[in-house]
């Protein structure tokens, strides 16, 4: 049990001490529901929840600091098993694991808190995010299942069912099923799935085997978590957020296609640890230096406009400063460019390293499916500890 202690004057009377307590009393036991105590509206009218108004954080930007993560799993054990493909040792974006000659089990578990107001697109764009690992592997999804937290005494059930129906549906766009979950009562919304996906065991895309002489290709803008601040804030219009929840719901399938048909030496997938968190992963496992070029980086041009005006996630501050001693910045690269490339993503783009001699036939079948926004940032320079060199 907490502590709350009250300041008070010369004017306060008891009457309104022991309001206030009352108060305080009655949104702890709101917030703190007994177990079974759930709400149900006594209205079955449908009403407008904005879901980011009862979290903390939002989307990807709430994970935890990648600083004290790495200090957790430091303290834990490397399994040694053989048919562990790919473990914890990279920080790669889902486990593989060898079932025999011919196949694999990629499985990957993502969930977070709401990053727009609506339930609906909520959990579509949670289960974008949650695929997105599976296809930055090279595999195909084959099926879901739910995870959830839900504060059952703060909102109707109708919006889980809103939030379960928007995974679903993305979910069956990409061709699986979501088969059962967990959920449990939170104080906030969180929401996400498990994903399995299966590829053959040589046929792995990782985020550690980056060549030098490759050359960097990004599928989507960055600046997602930006503009989720500002929603949060109420200073994005219509346009932006419709914008931002487009691309958030948008899947990379069609992108990890053009990117197996072609052949590439790695890829992640741009979420919680921004555009600089990730390629410095990808860096430091594939044992090298890389050069970007800011300028080239597609930016959501408003989200470039609200950095200025200093709507910078704490999570994006975060970011920047956990890579920024990996960092070799060149003169002409603003404070603003920096937020940018560090900012959190939510569902992102594939960040893609390919042999040079590939990267036309990337970029053309990237466009042939509709991946118009695709672009080269940059390149692997050459073998070494993982920095990254920022041109202008």
């Amino acid at each position: 049990m907490g502590t709350v202690r009250f300041s008070v004057g010369r004017g306060t009377t008891s009457k309104k001490i022991e309001k206030a307590i009352d108060t305080v009393s009655s949104t702890v036991k709101r917030l703190q529901p007994a177990a079974g105590d759930v709400h149900i509206p006594e209205s079955e009218e449908k009403e407008t929840y904005k879901l980011t108004r009862y979290t903390h954080g939002m989307g990807c930007a709430c994970k935890l600091r990648p600083q004290a993560l790495e200090q957790v799993l430091r303290t834990l054990p490397v399994p040694t098993d053989k048919n562990i493909l790919v473990g914890i040792e990279t920080a790669d974006d889902a486990a593989v694991y060898r079932l025999n000659d011919d196949m694999a089990i990629v499985q990957t578990v993502d969930f977070f808190t709401p990053i727009v107001d609506e339930a609906y697109w909520f959990g579509a764009i949670s289960a974008a995010n949650s695929l997105s690992d599976i296809y930055a592997m090279g595999a195909r999804p084959i099926l879901g299942v739910n995870i959830a937290g839900f504060p059952s005494n703060r909102l109707p059930l109708s919006v889980l069912e809103e939030i379960l129906k928007g995974a679903q549906e993305k979910a069956a766009e990409a061709g699986i099923s979501v088969i059962g979950g967990h959920t449990v009562e939170d104080t906030e919304p969180k929401y996400g799935l498990a994903v399995t996906g299966i590829v053959h065991p040589d046929e792995v895309v990782r985020n550690s085997t980056a060549k030098p002489g490759d050359v960097l290709v990004l599928t989507k803008p960055i600046g997602l978590g930006i503009i989720s601040t500002a929603v949060k804030r109420g200073l994005a219009d219509d346009k932006t957020r419709k914008i931002a929840r487009n691309l958030m719901a948008s899947l990379n399938r069609k992108a990890a296609e053009a990117m197996t048909e072609v052949g590439v030496n790695a890829c992640t997938d741009i979420t919680g640890f921004g555009l600089l968190g990730h390629l410095r992963e990808m860096a430091a496992g594939s044992k090298v230096d890389v050069s970007i070029s800011a300028s080239a980086v597609p930016i959501i041009e408003v989200a470039r406009q609200l950095a200025g005006a200093d709507v910078i996630p704490g999570g994006t501050k975060n970011n920047l400063g956990h890579v920024k001693p990996h960092l070799d910045v060149t003169d002409g690269v603003s404070q603003i460019d920096l937020y940018l490339l560090a900012d959190a993503q939510t569902s992102g783009g594939l960040l893609i390293s390919i042999p040079e001699s590939l990267v036309d036939e990337l970029m053309a079948q990237l466009n042939k499916k509709g991946i118009e926004q695709a672009t080269i940032i940059g390149s692997i320079t050459d073998e070494g500890s993982g920095r990254i060199t920022i041109n202008t």
